[in-house]
């Protein structure tokens, strides 16, 4: 089963894979990241730099935010080999545990970035935030691997298949959902996905289901949480004579709707447009949002901070 993204507790997180030298002739080397949050405290940033600069890395990138409401700290550091050798990543990790993570009550992970986030993207009938994520990673604007899509319909078989993207259609039979989720489950662990992405899937996640991904599935909302709920919510926005629609990506939890969000986008309508235009707009917002937040997320940018998330930009 793979292992969330977003944090890991001390010492007890899977490893990516090792490291290695730079090969001769090679344009850039490979780089890695490490991202951190503890407690805040004095000397952190410092004892980070420290720690990869005494194992001959050379930081090219570093967020670092502090929360003075939490009193957490969050770190983003991006690193690769200054040279003169940097050691495999399990033995940084152990390394790291001793001289930094334990000391500071980390939660921490090392990450290679050419080791992309494998997706399992799922969606029913609505298509426009599933061909726009498909478009992105084709043309490589989006740094994950896309290792299927799933549906509880037929609509988006041809979509999927004209990218080369295995499809797979899981339909909820006499309303047994849970065994459909089952199969979703065992789907995401057979092709050792890390993400699942819920591009308008228009179905509720149990309330195990939700466990299960927790910190590993993001979800497009066509409102600007929080906000109008529902299926009809552009319908409902009409209604209110809204002068701002938006749509929200967050991460799935047990809450419906109540996620950690991620990122959100707003356009301003007007009494001119009807439902079916501000639904247009939406459908264009959807699509940026969701694009944003994978690629936050696999970019390991986003971290949990409580009931709301620290994006490192």
């Amino acid at each position: 089963m793979a292992s969330p993204i977003i944090d890991r507790p001390p010492a007890h997180a899977e490893h990516a894979d090792s490291a290695a030298k730079v090969p001769a002739g090679a344009a850039s080397p490979p780089l890695y990241i490490l991202t951190t949050s503890c407690p805040d405290t004095t000397g952190i940033v410092a004892a980070i730099a420290g720690f990869l600069a005494q194992h001959h890395a050379n930081i090219t990138e570093a967020q670092h935010h502090d929360d003075p409401y939490t009193r957490t700290s969050f770190m983003r550091t991006v690193f690769h080999d200054d040279g003169k050798g940097l050691p495999g990543l399990e033995a940084l990790d152990r390394a790291f545990a001793g001289q930094v993570g334990d000391r500071f009550q980390m939660r921490w992970r090392f990450h290679e970035v050419r080791r992309r986030c494998r997706s399992l993207l799922a969606v029913s009938r609505h298509g426009h935030c599933l061909n726009s994520i498909l478009h992105r990673w084709s043309t490589g604007t989006l740094p994950v691997e896309v290792v299927g899509v799933v549906s509880n319909h037929q609509d988006m078989r041809s979509l999927a298949e004209w990218h080369g993207v295995p499809y797979h259609y899981l339909p909820i039979i006499d309303g047994r959902r849970q065994e459909q989720e089952r199969r979703l489950i065992e789907l995401f662990e057979k092709s050792e996905a890390e993400l699942l992405v819920l591009a308008r899937y228009m179905q509720i996640l149990t309330a195990d289901a939700c466990r299960y991904f927790e910190g590993r599935a993001i979800n497009i909302h066509h409102s600007f949480l929080p906000g109008f709920k529902g299926a009809k919510a552009y319908h409902q926005a009409f209604e209110r004579g809204v002068k701002l629609i938006g749509a929200t990506a967050h991460y799935v939890t047990t809450e419906l709707d109540e996620g950690p969000i991620v990122e959100q986008e707003v356009d301003r309508v007007d009494h001119t447009q009807s439902a079916e235009d501000m639904a247009v707009v939406g459908s264009e917002l959807e699509a940026v949002v969701l694009n944003r937040a994978i690629k936050w997320h696999a970019e390991r940018r986003v971290f949990r901070n409580g009931r709301k998330t620290v994006v490192l930009k």
